[in-house]
């Protein structure tokens, strides 16, 4: 049976199929990071407009509360 893996793994070699393998591995590496940096930015972004939100809600109300004095 190993002999058969060990010739099978030879001929594959040869053939370019294993580099192919490994670059697509590679590549998927590499989608899998640019995924997880997309995945941080937008939960930044998310955080970014929650605060501009709120600080919105509060300068309108320290607006209606100076007004109404």
């Amino acid at each position: 049976m190993r002999v058969l893996l060990l010739l099978l793994s030879a001929l594959l070699g040869g053939c370019g199929l294993t580099e192919t393998g490994a670059a697509a591995a590679g590549s998927a590496a590499a989608g899998a990071q640019q995924a997880a940096q997309a995945r941080q930015t937008e939960e930044r972004v998310r955080q970014q407009i929650e605060t501009t939100n709120q600080e919105a809600v509060d300068r309108e109300r320290a607006a209606a509360d100076a007004a109404s004095k």
